[in-house]
């Protein structure tokens, strides 16, 4: 009998292993999230020269981003006064405005991925000019005609 007892609690004890170790990797799973393309290619050519993957590269610059994001030092305080408007640029080190630099970079290109700005200057009234996807200029018009431009 002592066998069985021996055989069940081997058992039991495989199977106490096997649930952690499937939560561990539920616990550390990772999450699908979409970046825009010209970030992923940017990732791709920077990680290259630093001999990571372009995601290696992203979650890189992920931690560097949160890193400068969370510091509460003067400095940082006063590129968010910055930001805000209530400090002049001109008040601000070197060093810090190639922070503020970087915000309104993010900043442009996040707007940029979720705006249609010629969607937007049509609504009011605005013709706009572009390079289409076969890389000609055109002239987008309010009454939504496309006209290419030579």
């Amino acid at each position: 009998m002592t066998t069985n007892k021996a055989a069940t609690s081997k058992v039991a004890t495989d199977n106490v292993a096997a649930d952690k170790v499937a939560a561990d990797k539920v616990a550390t799973a990772d999450k699908v999230t979409r970046f825009s393309a010209a970030l992923v290619d940017a990732a791709g050519a920077e990680g290259a020269r630093e001999h990571r993957s372009a995601r290696q590269q992203l979650e890189h610059w992920a931690r560097v981003g949160r890193g400068v994001s969370v510091r509460t030092s003067g400095a940082r305080r006063r590129v968010e006064a910055a930001l805000a408007g209530t400090l002049p640029i001109t008040d601000l080190t070197d060093e810090e405005t190639v922070v503020f630099d970087s915000e309104i970079d993010a900043l442009l290109e996040e707007r940029l991925d979720r705006t249609d700005l010629v969607a937007e200057r049509s609504a009011a009234g605005f013709a706009s000019v572009a390079v289409d996807d076969a890389g000609r200029m055109v002239e987008y018009r309010p009454d939504g005609s496309i006209v290419v431009l030579e």
